[in-house]
């Protein structure tokens, strides 16, 4: 590689990468590379140090930058020495050495000691301290910025001393520079997202300042003339549009470029600012999409993008009733600032780049998406701008999917009648594009189709538009993709919903069309591939206002349906479910016996039932019914396999009943006999008085004096799932008559300790589901009632008057809530426990009454996570979790004060942790492992809610600590990672190699070969919910490229068994994300 000849010169430097290149991973411990690398490094110092000639120079660089990449900690030793041949390169005469040794040094820093590091770090300060020439000032910013890009995690302690300087270069005239000042700037607030906080207003107003800086170009008359060339002293002979208008040395493009990607960077790193953005970022992005160059054009776009992305009301605490009376909130802010959006992106939309076009309909999808409706002002200024691109001849295909799919979105997101006067516009373009030969296209096409159906004739409005010049052409374009069997599957699928939509919104005007179409719909339904969307289609059509004439096809279609009901695939039962429920209420004059006896044999439905027994149909009666139901527990001397059937049955026996109120008295005579029947198996027990209850629960049953006595007599039984029935029952018959049988539980509870257990249990089924009127007259007994019991030292009785006590304190939340509060002082920590439990369930998902009341003293409440009782702090931190999950509005402004005490108990404390002797065995006991669990729960939940609030570093710690606890806790905090490596990857990033080492000790750790089976269980699930942490950390882009990551994937892909979980998990989650596309 060293001699004079060119030719053998490329062929040893070709021989050497491709020996470099096929060495084994530095993580699989292999002599070879180690000898190998050992043995060229010193040559290639020497060939890099030796100027001479330059072309074995840039080889020798770009062999040795490769080997540090992929074998930098094999050279461990050869560092100081690698670094000294590299740092003079930097100020090399040629820009392609300097070029080369930047990147040589990025792969430095990912492996090399901190002692080599610092010197790095060291130099490049003091040379741009010293400034002596532009270029090589250039060349260490941008040094700089590739260390940020590699190792930004280590970066982050010198910026203090770094961002002043780069910020002082930014005011040099020199556009080169400057580009690469801001740059760095970007790679900064990615990589060290905790250390550039403080400089992040510099960061952006510096951006704002170079996004509009164009001194070479005059954009201040193009509203008045936009041909006036001439006057901005460009030359005479200039012709044609902005776009070709590119001086070559004007550089400022560049740094427009640079500053349109650093507010990007800005944007999606920080949610935090999201109003601040919106004040100053928001409308000079907007101005700035006239750019005239393209490429900075579409970064401009991009980072609006990114602002849009981070405003989605997704995140719950964006549309926090709380912050909305606030007035300005970021969504707020955005309404405002529409019309100028759409004013800028109007002009864009009819430009011949096809990059801009696109750029333009993905910035009107995202903001639809999050702002539903925004747009209702200015359709008839966007529409033709759409149509355009559909129309267009030079239009790509990508760019004809963009712009159906932003027009899909927009039909989604606004009333009808906004478009009606536009129908006769969209109809024929779109109708073109169902019929284009490219299937993705098409597919695009039927999906504005079935929404133009619902646009052009709305079902829910009395509308006066007229719709019928439209229709024979989009069904004429939708039966033809219908009928073609050999047609992609997403196609089919789309054919097969949009002809749903065209029968249920538009069958009455099809005419002799439809039982063909109809009978296409029979095909679809018995094809496997086909057969869940033909039977949501169905269900559409069954439902529609225009009652569609289905009957031709019912006989053959229902016992098809009913067959569904058998197969193993839960989307296609539900739907199957829904499908015959509305068939049946709305074609009950067609629905013959046969067809109901193939669907009795596979189900039980509420209001399918009360249906059937309203149409009156002969065999189909209130005892052949209730027989069909009942049947299958009388005759079997085993139980059901599912415990579920029993209430399922339960709940139809009632509905029947209540349909047939004659019939009732009888059959709960019946039930009755059953219960108290010696006889009876305790299926058939469980079933009655389950029967019993849900019939009590709507009709009184005080007529039945042996009522009471035989269900207490059941409380005895020896089998739990009888007691728990009876309980249940009683509860819920003393729903359908409060006067006569609440007094009774609350004397029964006082009279029958034994039983106390169960009778609370009735109890809280009344208070659940009793109406507040009927219940205001007793709340103070069974106040006082409760309260006796909350010091019992039983802790399931204990939850259950918990339970009762929140759920009353919901009736009369101005009395009942300052009083709970004040049983916080009491002496017993049973009392206190208790009592904080019963807040956890007055906090519901939906706005109550009791809500503002909550809000102002939900901090007493948790208070008690000081409590020196370690079960009183575990109940506070489960009711924190519930609230911070249902109703994050009431915790969010106490999180300062509650998250110290919340971190404080995920740390192992060994003084729970005690041994017990069991036999000759010891065993070890962690006791704090319950409320460690407890706080890593509302860690996950927080994640979800109040993701703006928490210094994600801190948070991360905590993380980290969690991944080297007990079992439960590592699969808790394996979740969490997933979570945070989409929720927030550039932190991750920084601390990723802190999380690898334990994720890799959890996959490499040895179960005893003569441990219990549980043992195996066990670490092989905690191997799988690692792996699935690792695979979910690989999708951070650059997270392979921190060396103890690849050293842990090249270890897994070393070992077949852990190589095996990686790539099924891989599977899974690619198909995961494919599933969660359809059905968003």
């Amino acid at each position: 590689m060293l001699s004079d000849k060119e030719q053998l010169r490329d062929i040893s430097s070709i021989g050497l990468k491709t020996v470099i290149g096929e060495l084994p991973p530095a993580s699989s411990g292999s002599a070879l590379a180690a000898s190998v690398c050992k043995k060229i490094t010193g040559r290639l110092t020497s060939a890099i140090a030796k100027q001479e000639d330059v072309s074995v120079q840039l080889e020798a660089l770009d062999i040795m930058a490769d080997m540090l990449c992929r074998q930098g900690g094999l050279l461990v030793n050869f560092h100081p020495s690698i670094l000294s041949c590299l740092l003079p390169q930097l100020t090399s005469p040629r820009l392609a050495v300097r070029k080369r040794t930047i990147i040589a040094l990025g792969h430095l820093v990912m492996s090399c000691g901190n002692l080599v590091f610092v010197d790095l770090i060291e130099h490049l300060l003091s040379e741009l301290s010293r400034n002596e020439s532009m270029s090589t000032t250039r060349t260490y910013i941008q040094c700089i910025a590739a260390i940020s890009r590699q190792a930004g995690h280590r970066i982050g302690e010198y910026l203090e001393k770094i961002i002043p300087l780069v910020v002082k270069f930014c005011s040099v005239d020199d556009d080169e520079l400057r580009e690469y000042c801001i740059q760095a700037f970007e790679s900064f607030v990615r990589r060290c997202p905790k250390e550039v906080y403080p400089h992040v207003p510099t960061v952006i107003s510096i951006c704002l300042k170079y996004l509009t800086y164009d001194p070479n170009y005059n954009y201040d008359d193009e509203d008045e003339d936009e041909n006036a060339m001439d006057a901005d002293g460009v030359d005479e002979d200039y012709q044609g549009s902005d776009d070709e208008y590119s001086d070559d040395d004007d550089m400022s493009w560049k740094v427009r470029r640079a500053a349109a990607k650093c507010l990007d960077a800005v944007v999606s790193t920080r949610h935090e600012m999201l109003p601040e953005f919106y004040r100053t970022v928001s409308p000079a992005l907007i101005a700035r999409f006239k750019e005239r160059e393209e490429n900075v054009k579409a970064d401009v776009f991009h980072a609006y993008l990114s602002l849009l992305k981070q405003t989605r009301p997704a995140q719950s605490w964006l549309c926090d009733p709380d912050a909305m009376e606030q007035g300005e909130t970021p969504l707020t802010m955005l309404q405002s600032q529409v019309s100028m959006i759409v004013k800028a992106l109007h002009k864009q939309m009819k430009e011949k780049s096809v990059k801009t076009r696109q750029c333009c309909f993905n910035m009107l999808t995202e903001l639809v998406n999050v702002l539903p409706g925004a747009l209702t002002q200015h359709i008839p200024v966007l529409i033709p701008g759409i149509i355009f691109s559909l129309n267009d001849k030079s239009s790509s295909s990508n760019l004809k999917i963009d712009a159906l799919s932003c027009l899909y979105v927009i039909l989604c997101n606004h009333q009808p009648q906004v478009f009606h006067p536009h129908v006769q516009a969209i109809v024929p373009p779109v109708v073109a594009c169902v019929g284009d030969p490219f299937y993705k296209i098409t597919s695009e096409a039927l999906l504005v189709t079935q929404q133009l159906v619902k646009v052009i004739r709305p079902l829910d409005q009395t509308d006066v538009f007229d719709a019928s010049p439209y229709i024979s052409d989009l069904f004429a374009c939708t039966i033809k993709r219908l009928k073609a069997a050999d047609i992609d599957q997403e196609v089919k699928e789309r054919a097969i919903s949009c002809m749903g939509q065209i029968i249920c919104n538009l069958g009455d005007s099809l005419g002799a069309d439809l039982p063909g179409t109809l009978h296409i719909f029979l095909e679809r339904l018995k094809n496997e591939i086909t057969r869940l969307t033909t039977v949501k289609a169905l269900t559409l059509i069954a439902g529609s206002q225009l009652k569609i004439n289905l009957r031709p096809i019912l006989g053959e279609a229902v016992p098809i349906l009913a067959s569904f009901l058998r197969k193993n695939q839960r989307a296609l039962k539900l739907g199957t479910l829904a499908a015959l429920d509305i068939l049946v209420k709305n074609y009950s004059d067609s629905v013959t016996p046969a067809m109901i006896d193939a669907v009795l044999a596979e189900l039980a439905m509420l209001e399918f039932f009360q249906a059937l027994v309203a149409t009156g149909t002969a065999s189909l009666g209130y005892m052949d019914l209730l027989r069909m139901l009942t049947g299958p527990v009388y005759a079997q001397s085993a139980a059901l396999t599912h415990k579920q059937s029993y209430y399922s049955i339960a709940k139809c026996v009632a509905a029947l009943t209540r349909a047939c109120p004659k019939e009732g008295p009888a059959v709960v005579g019946q039930f009755i006999q059953d219960v108290k029947n010696s006889r009876s198996t305790d299926s058939i027990r469980l079933l009655a008085l389950l029967s019993l209850g849900e019939v009590g629960h709507h009709v009184d049953l005080s007529g039945q004096p042996e009522l009471k006595t035989v269900i207490l007599d059941a409380f005895c039984s020896a089998s739990e799932e009888v007691k728990s029935a009876a309980s249940y029952a009683l509860g819920s018959i003393s729903v359908g008559n409060l006067p006569e049988y609440l007094p009774f539980v609350l004397q029964e509870i006082s009279g029958q300790p034994k039983r106390q257990y169960l009778l609370l249990h009735s109890l809280k089924e009344i208070i659940s589901s009793a109406s507040v009127a009927g219940l205001k007259p007793y709340v103070e007994n069974v106040w006082a009632l409760l309260l006796k019991h909350c010091e019992c030292t039983e802790e399931g009785t204990r939850n259950v008057v918990a339970e009762c006590l929140g759920k009353l304190t919901l009736i009369d939340p101005e009395t009942l809530l300052p009083r709970l509060k004040g049983y916080l002082l009491s002496g017993s920590s049973y009392a206190r426990s208790s009592v904080v439990t019963a807040v956890k369930f007055t906090i519901s998902d939906h706005p109550q009454t009791i809500d503002p009341l909550l809000k102002n003293c939900i901090g007493d409440f948790l208070k008690t996570l000081e409590d020196p009782d370690l079960n009183v702090r575990r109940v506070a931190l489960v009711t924190f979790n519930s609230a911070a999950h249902n109703k994050p509005s009431l915790i969010r402004d106490l999180l300062d004060t509650v998250l110290p005490h919340l971190y404080n108990e995920t740390k192992v404390r060994k003084d729970l942790i005690r041994e017990v002797e069991m036999g000759p065995f010891k065993h070890t006991v962690d006791d704090g492992l319950d409320i460690r669990k407890a706080a890593f729960e509302c860690m996950y939940t927080l994640l979800d809610s109040c993701l703006d609030r928490l210094d994600i570093f801190e948070f991360l710690n905590h993380v980290e600590d969690g991944l080297k606890d007990h079992y439960d806790i590592k699969m808790l905090t394996f979740l969490m990672l997933a979570r945070l490596s989409s929720l927030c990857p550039s932190a991750v990033l920084q601390r990723l190699d802190r999380l690898v080492e334990p994720l890799r000790a959890t996959c490499t750790t040895k179960v005893k070969a003569n441990s219990v089976k549980q043992e195996f269980e066990k670490q092989d699930e905690l191997k799988r919910s690692a792996m699935r942490a690792v695979v979910a950390l690989l999708t951070i882009p650059e997270a392979e490229k921190s060396p103890l990551m690849s050293e842990f994937q090249s270890q897994i892909s070393s070992n077949p068994e852990l190589a095996a979980i990686f790539d099924s998990i891989q599977r899974d989650s690619s198909s995961a994300n494919m599933e969660s596309m359809d059905t968003t």
